[in-house]
């Protein structure tokens, strides 16, 4: 098997109101890129959340008096603790300038997601400008596979990623936050290992193995490569949401 994950270079910066689909057509072109049955688009949230107007001003948002409260407790700014309350279902863990969260998306992350770095508004002091994920990352990213798939006559899956923390280990990996048209999971239960020992438990978290390729590829920074064409995908593609990659609340022992 050959995996390989090829940058589109030079993407635009993404506005409010743009098409990522159109522009992500446009870069495959000036990039002399076409798409072939089977390829897989990875996109960085950015540039989803920027492209469906996800900007927020401090300045416009008041804090509650719960989030007054955790803002004594931890030590963040209220205006944003407010969003962040907006945008979880429920608080799972605090400590000093953290809140861990369950997103309304349904996962765990830290300060529902929301992030300063790369975000510029177009009035006020740019440190008052934040951005929040997409409301529906798999509408996203269906609705770009949709677009692409007929300009191309392709059959492609289309992944939105994000830089997540890890319960058990340090450091941010990319991890999945929408998909359309390639599995989440694959079951290998049933299959058998190299002395024909039948799997029991194994299941692969193949979209989020992507994410954390593409993320290396995308880079942290100021890499503007926030899209990734992902090329030899050893799985069959097949339709797919976000809700299969959750660990239900029953399962969790963490929780």
């Amino acid at each position: 098997m050959t995996l390989t994950l090829a940058p589109l270079d030079d993407f635009p910066l993404v506005n409010p109101g743009d098409d990522v689909g159109v522009l992500i057509h446009e870069s495959l072109s000036n990039n002399e890129l076409n798409l072939k049955d089977g390829d897989i688009l990875i996109l960085a949230q950015k540039i989803v959340s920027k492209a469906e107007n996800r900007f927020v001003n401090l300045t416009t948002v008041k804090p509650s008096t719960r989030a007054l409260a955790y803002a004594d407790e931890i030590g963040k700014d209220p205006r944003l603790i407010e969003l962040i309350l907006s945008e979880s279902n429920q608080i799972l863990r605090t400590r000093k300038n953290l809140i861990i969260v369950e997103h309304n998306l349904g996962f765990v992350c830290a300060n529902a997601g929301i992030d300063h770095s790369n975000v510029h508004g177009p009035w006020g002091d740019p440190e008052d400008w934040v951005l929040l994920l997409p409301k529906n990352p798999d509408e996203s990213a269906a609705s770009i596979r949709k677009f692409l798939e007929q300009r191309t006559q392709t059959r492609i899956g289309v992944l939105i990623i994000d830089s997540h923390g890890r319960a058990w280990r340090l450091g941010t990996a990319g991890t999945t936050i929408g998909l359309s048209g390639l599995p989440g999971l694959v079951d290998l239960r049933g299959k058998p290992d190299l002395f024909d020992y039948r799997l029991r438990v194994t299941m692969v978290a193949a979209a989020d193995e992507l994410a954390a390729a593409a993320s290396l590829v995308m880079g942290q920074a100021n890499e503007s490569t926030p899209v990734i064409l992902v090329r030899g995908f050893p799985y069959s593609l097949r339709e797919a949401r976000l809700e299969e990659l959750i660990r239900p609340k029953e399962l969790d022992l963490f929780r």
